[in-house]
């Protein structure tokens, strides 16, 4: 028997891992770069599994999935997925939790020492002409100043493990963690309001949901010190982009670092293209050779299973394997 699998949109090199997978399976891959849910839905309508990068499987495109039996995403997050839609039409939902994790907390570390060494100002200083040292004397040591973590999962303790060897001190402002599985890794569970007031620097790691959306809006922003850098390589929309430019335009804050936006790309006229003290990078923070494969690899397991009839290894909608 041969099942068809498409694949909605990807930002790799090759399909080669998904065809040693799926290809023992005779499996037909259906590879798209899909923009819109009209080309979701021609594509995958009589599909048996849906490979999903970051095309927005909307509850629209999901009732059209008549043959599906799982949505496989390529990825940590299951924003672009509608949940509620794919568990009303018996569909299962699985994701890549464990994959990336040295990569984005390389990348976090990465922006961190960025913004707190000038790097990217000090480089186009002097490509200006500018030779100065002065002009950047502002810079602080690290040791001895604070880091703090919003959500604690996999990546965030990485990232703990990773700047503690270089003097900085962890808060962590996680409401479904105990503090004592926190103090375990050498980090001191706090209050949102005093990690955003004693923070030196801020690192986003929770899930973009109802509950996080603009969870660092313009009150919060507020609360930072005016020298606090805010980094986030987890999802836009979590941040208020509005509120954090107004605030790097006004010197309410040290600086940013996103890899994520809500919007990807950004338009020209994207108020943080224009803010001081901001890098922006790509939402790439995933990406390595080797995370990429690993990814593909491991997405495309969770599709074999599902065609195979045998258990996932990452649902998130667990419920439809008991319906």
């Amino acid at each position: 028997m041969s099942f068809i699998v498409a694949i909605t949109d990807y930002v790799f090199p090759s399909l080669e891992p998904e065809q040693a997978v799926l290809g023992p399976l005779g499996v037909e891959l259906r590879p798209q770069q899909c923009r819109s849910e009209e080309e979701i839905i021609a594509l995958a309508q009589d599909a048996d599994a849906v490979l999903n990068c970051y095309a927005k499987m909307a509850a629209r495109v999901i009732e059209k999935l008549k043959r599906c039996k799982i949505i496989a995403r390529y990825g940590i997050g299951v924003d672009n997925v509608d949940l509620a839609a794919a568990s009303k039409a018996r569909i299962l939902v699985t994701n890549v939790p464990d994959y990336c994790v040295d990569e984005v907390s390389d990348h976090a570390l990465a922006l961190i020492l960025s913004l707190a060494r000038k790097i990217v100002a000090a480089d186009t200083g002097v490509k200006n002409g500018n030779w100065s040292v002065t002009a950047h004397a502002e810079i602080r040591r690290l040791r001895g100043q604070t880091l703090g973590l919003l959500g604690f999962g996999k990546i965030a303790k990485a990232l703990a493990s990773k700047v503690q060897p270089l003097g900085m001190k962890v808060l962590v402002y996680d409401p479904y963690l105990e503090a004592e599985l926190i103090s375990r890794h050498g980090a001191e569970a706090v209050s949102l309001d005093r990690l955003l007031a004693e923070a030196d620097a801020i690192s986003i790691h929770v899930p973009l949901s109802s509950e996080t959306r603009n969870l660092i809006g313009q009150r919060e922003l507020a609360l930072m010190k005016s020298t606090a850098f805010l980094i986030n390589t987890s999802r836009g929309g979590i941040v208020d982009e509005q509120g954090l430019a107004a605030a790097l335009k006004e010197g309410q804050l040290g600086g940013a670092a996103l890899d994520v936006l809500s919007v990807e790309p950004p338009p020209q006229d994207h108020p943080l293209r224009q803010a001081p003290n901001v890098i922006l990078t790509p939402h790439l923070a995933f990406y390595s050779r080797e995370s990429v494969i690993e990814l593909q690899t491991k997405a495309a397991e969770e599709v074999a299973r599902a065609l195979k009839g045998e258990p996932p290894r990452s649902p998130v909608n667990p419920e439809v394997l008991t319906g």
